[in-house]
């Protein structure tokens, strides 16, 4: 497949239409990129060139409606046309390597097959200016916090909060990363095989990787696709961060443990739970989610990774445990709580977006309900991992605060990962920032009963 605008699958094509169902009518990024490159047959390139463009506009979106406010100057123009231009815009300014001719002649081409003369005409005009004239220069903006999120793409409310949360030094940092492309890692199941088998696949393969620097059996993708690969097809590897690994690592599991995945949906953390038991010492995770289609989806996963013995799905809210089981019924429980997914902004960018602050503060009490539901659940000496995949401490540290300022039978004791992360902070909760390793941003924390 070429990228010619003319065929109408074509990646451009493919990635404006991706970007009007995400911009317009609220779709998921990832998970329409995923749709599109499942129903259409790309080349490698292409599928390439498709998710550079749906993930770049996004992550650039409030940088390029800055840049082409100056072209339109005001004119109301319809959403199509809008994110087509802003491609344009992301194309000339963030792509080296694409000649400027070529991505003038393509989207006058997509103007054309998704438009009328006067459309294509405008489109036209507007791009020829774009090559002619400087872009709006970002020092001209006097608001400092004004400027930074328009040139970082990042809204007003969260810089200010990172700023408080962080400090201005730490919080560039994070914003300077969260338009990195993201990293894609793989986890060995230890169920089935080792790293080194693993490697020796991989190398077959063709695939280029190195060993991460966040989680014990991960490898970071540098060249290839995982879910081509024959030890992805057999289960012996997974797709997840390497960030989001670490709750799991922290829980120092025993081969017999009863052990309650409260938050499991889609089962990345329930099979790596998994990994760890034995059915025939007793071992077993329990996994619950609201919602019975997703239900279905951590059954797949773990039997795609040959752990279903050990795994039992049960649609429930985890708020609600106590219908369902006695006190004291687990060695060890995952709160990997729902959350505002701030640490997943370079993964899904429209988060960035569509979230403010009080919905990290409603999240909170969810997150609080949950863990006063399985409190009771854990046996004496057992450990509560409470997790999250946002960076906001509302969410995370401040949430164990007040849980324990009710829990007396509970002390905070410091989370472990197998790679001593962060060994020299102050804080006995973990928390991974997108600055750090240029992984996913994550939260984790450990809370012993004692009593």
């Amino acid at each position: 497949m070429t990228n010619s605008a003319n065929n109408p699958k074509s990646a451009r094509l493919l990635a404006l239409e991706s970007l009007e169902k995400v911009l317009t009518s609220g779709a998921y990024s990832n998970l329409q990129l995923n749709q599109v490159i499942e129903q259409n047959n790309l080349a490698d390139n292409d599928r390439r060139l498709l998710t550079n463009l749906v993930y770049g506009v996004i992550q650039h979106r409030l940088t390029l409606e800055f840049w082409l406010e100056s072209f339109i100057k005001g004119k109301k123009i319809d959403d199509w046309v809008k994110i087509l231009l802003m491609m344009a815009l992301y194309q000339y300014h963030y792509l080296d390597k694409v000649p400027e001719w070529a991505i003038t002649d393509e989207s006058i081409k997509l103007a054309k097959i998704k438009g009328h003369e006067g459309i294509r005409k405008f489109v036209t005009a507007i791009l020829h200016r774009m090559l002619r004239e400087d872009l709006r220069s970002f020092n001209k903006i006097d608001s400092e916090i004004t400027r930074i999120s328009i040139e970082y793409s990042v809204p007003e409310w969260l810089i200010e909060e990172l700023s408080h949360q962080y400090g201005d030094h730490q919080m560039m940092r994070i914003v300077e990363s969260l338009n990195h492309p993201a990293n894609q890692s793989l986890r060995i199941n230890t169920k089935l095989a080792d790293k080194e088998e693993i490697t020796r696949q991989l190398f077959e393969d063709d695939l280029e990787f190195r060993d991460s620097r966040v989680a014990a059996n991960a490898l970071v993708l540098e060249r290839g696709v995982i879910a081509n690969t024959h030890a992805f097809k057999n289960g012996e590897i997974t797709i997840q961060d390497e960030s989001a690994m670490l709750a799991v690592e922290n829980m120092h599991l025993e081969k017999s443990f009863k052990v309650l995945d409260a938050c499991a949906a889609p089962g990345g953390k329930t099979v790596q739970i998994a990994a760890m038991l034995d059915a025939a010492a007793g071992g077993k995770v329990t996994a619950l989610d609201i919602h019975q289609n997703k239900i279905k989806l951590i059954k797949n996963n773990a039997k795609r990774l040959g752990v279903e013995d050990v795994v039992e799905a049960i649609d429930l809210d985890a708020r609600k445990v106590d219908n369902q089981f006695d006190d004291e019924s687990f060695d060890a429980i995952l709160v990997d709580a729902p959350c505002s997914g701030f640490g997943l902004i370079r993964r899904k960018p429209e988060i960035r977006y569509e979230k403010e602050l009080s919905d990290s503060y409603n999240l909170q009490k969810v997150q609080l309900e949950i863990l006063e539901a399985v409190a009771p659940k854990i046996k004496k000496n057992g450990i509560i991992t409470y997790s999250t995949c946002t960076i906001l401490k509302q969410e995370n540290d401040d949430v164990i605060n007040m849980f324990l300022a009710n829990h007396s039978e509970f002390i905070l004791e410091r989370t472990h990962t197998s790679l001593d992360l962060k060994a020299k902070r102050e804080s006995k909760t973990l928390t991974i920032l997108p600055s750090d390793f240029d992984s996913d941003g994550f939260f984790v924390s450990s809370l012993r009963r004692t009593m």
